[in-house]
């Protein structure tokens, strides 16, 4: 009788998530590298400006844990940061912050922040799925951290829409063919995009050899990795991040601009 009873109530509890999951309207996208010091940050803003202005209220959730520099990039002090709403000192709500760009919030970190109380208890995740659950925002953006430690993996647990962030650097390639590894195990895709790349081509083409050095390293078959675009080397992009401004913004016909424009394209294309 028990037995049975639990049945049921574990089948209801699975139709109710999936209820949920499937009413929410917001589509989560996760950005990543292997490697810090890639451009990371300063894309995912950029690319949140575009999707704002094409018609998409958008989230941006830092999820770099200690190192959060997505409020210098958007330029707001936020009262709260989502730590607090963890700790339940604040509701969810109370961390969203308006950025001074319509159709993007922010959701911030802390830099210099050391969290290890449940470290394991997955807090993380949860935000992300109450986020979601908010049904309010049409895209929402993790940028995670560099590296594949706890954090990272736990915020690329969440989405089946993750962006890889590379440079042709080899200790950058090296880093993202592992997470390429650590993806294919669990997840069907990964878009990747090269950064501080000449042309369109040779991020193709080092794609392509990440590809097939997989199938010799006999990965997943079915895993699939899509490359979707270059951004150009350009001190402009480093230098108006470091003035509180976003690039596309500023240069709306610069050819970087287009680039991530042609990203963008690609991300509505494959996000799902």
């Amino acid at each position: 009788m028990f037995n049975s009873i639990s049945s049921q109530a574990s089948k209801l509890v699975k139709l109710t998530n999936s209820v949920k999951k499937n009413y929410s309207k917001t589509k989560i996208l996760t950005i990543t590298s292997g490697k810090g010091g890639v451009g990371k940050s300063t894309i995912t803003a950029n690319i949140a400006f575009l999707l704002s202005k094409r018609g998409f209220n958008v989230a941006v959730l830092d999820a770099d844990i200690g190192l959060a520099n997505m409020q210098v990039l958007f330029d707001v002090k936020p009262q709260n940061s989502f730590f607090e709403y963890i700790d339940g000192t604040r509701t969810l709500d109370e961390v969203i912050t308006k950025t001074n760009y319509s159709n993007i919030s922010l959701i911030a970190g802390k830099s210099g922040f050391q969290y290890t109380l449940n470290k394991n208890s997955f807090v993380f995740s949860r935000v992300v799925k109450e986020l979601v659950s908010l049904n309010k925002f049409d895209i929402l953006l993790i940028d995670t951290g560099a590296g594949l430690n706890d954090y990272v993996k736990e915020f690329l647990s969440v989405s089946d829409n993750i962006l890889a962030i590379t440079t042709t650097d080899p200790s950058a390639l090296t880093d993202v063919y592992s997470l390429i590894k650590m993806l294919s195990v669990e997840k069907s895709k990964l878009m990747l995009s090269f950064n501080h790349t000449k042309s369109y081509q040779i991020g193709e083409t080092i794609s392509n050899s990440l590809v097939n050095l997989g199938k010799k390293n006999r990965l997943k078959e079915d895993f699939m990795v899509e490359y979707i675009g270059n951004i150009s080397t350009s001190e402009t992009i480093s230098t108006t991040g470091r003035l509180r401004k976003l690039f596309v913004n500023e240069f709306s016909t610069d050819e970087i601009t287009r680039q991530l424009q042609n990203i963008v394209d690609r991300i509505l294309v494959n996000i799902h």
